[in-house]
């Protein structure tokens, strides 16, 4: 269940009215520690680690008379200095990415590469990560029947067979009951049997291997034919009160993974429409409080929570 990641940062070195954009190392305003892993054109080495806020690519652009604060404008026509004349437009690792980047690719006009009108170069930096399974994370079967890890354990809590092999996965027998897909727990059965008997079993679906079939393989493999045995609990080794089916069957780790969906907010954007907070981690957004939610609310009770949830924390502008 460890996944590696690779994902593409890129930025464009671009023609503009005021002049040409530049990628260097020499970046007005940025410390030391921020420049010390790019190279003297201002471009992320291979192998180096970076998070978020990092500079990949160092990029300085003109900066015309317009976009001055009254400030500027005042010292400019003092001391009529032109060197401040370029502002930062470095491409940025965005926040709660992080990574070792393993790839950088140049393309210019200048060698001859086909870009866009206006684009004079183009950087592609790529950033792997590897990921280790956690808390959250999503996984599935091949049932349809998926779900995320709720507590991972050592080795040694978890349930444990008579023989003392404790088991990889315990999966809740409440997403059995409420899908009602029983391929996954023919697939338990079958892969209970195949290992034993020291096979790959391929079965079609709808047209494989039977419930009788199953049975039939179990009692062959010398096991109980329903598959269940009696568990070890991995803290106290006492007996679960009841046996329990176990058996080998494929789990996949899927895309959707926690990291990339945390998100948190107290305060953040408005709709200009409805006055009311944005939705989704992009648009730094807060949880949509639905209708079974304000039930709940209204269930226990829970007035003056509801209200400030309906408009302190909605479109109450001068509440907020």
């Amino acid at each position: 269940f460890t996944s590696l990641h690779i994902e593409d940062f890129t930025c464009d070195v671009r023609e503009t009215k005021l002049g040409p954009e530049i990628t260097t190392c020499d970046i007005p305003n940025i410390g030391e520690e921020k420049l010390k892993d790019l190279d003297e054109e201002g471009i992320v080495r291979i192998g180096a680690e970076i998070g978020p806020g990092d500079i990949l690519v160092g990029k300085i652009s003109p900066k015309g008379e317009i976009g001055l604060t009254a400030e500027e404008r005042l010292l400019r026509a003092i001391f009529g200095e032109k060197a401040k004349d370029i502002k930062d437009s470095s491409l940025k690792v965005e926040h709660g990415k992080k990574g070792r980047v393993i790839l950088v690719k140049i393309f210019s006009r200048e060698k001859g590469d086909k870009l866009e009108p206006g684009v004079l170069k183009r950087v592609r930096v790529e950033v792997a990560q590897i990921r280790k399974i956690k808390v959250g994370d999503k996984v599935a079967g091949r049932h349809g029947n998926k779900g995320v890890i709720s507590k991972i354990l050592p080795e040694e809590e978890m349930p444990f067979m008579a023989d003392g092999t404790p088991v990889d996965i315990v999966l809740n027998p409440m997403g059995v009951v409420s899908r009602m897909n029983i391929g996954q727990i023919l697939e338990t059965h079958l892969g209970l049997a195949a290992k034993k008997l020291g096979y790959l079993a391929i079965s079609p679906g709808l047209l494989g291997a039977n419930e009788s079939d199953i049975k039939a393989e179990l009692k062959k493999a010398g096991l109980p034919e329903s598959g269940q045995v009696l568990l070890y609990d991995g803290k106290t080794g006492e007996p679960f009160p009841r046996k329990i089916t176990i058996g080998y069957i494929y789990i996949m780790k899927l895309v959707h993974m926690v990291e990339d969906k945390i998100h948190m907010r107290s305060i953040g954007p408005y709709s200009l429409i409805t006055q009311q907070p944005l939705g989704g981690k992009a648009q730094f957004g807060g949880q949509r409080f639905g209708e079974m939610e304000v039930w709940s609310l209204e269930g226990y009770g829970a007035a003056h929570t509801l209200q400030e949830m309906l408009t302190i924390k909605s479109d109450d502008i001068q509440g907020r």
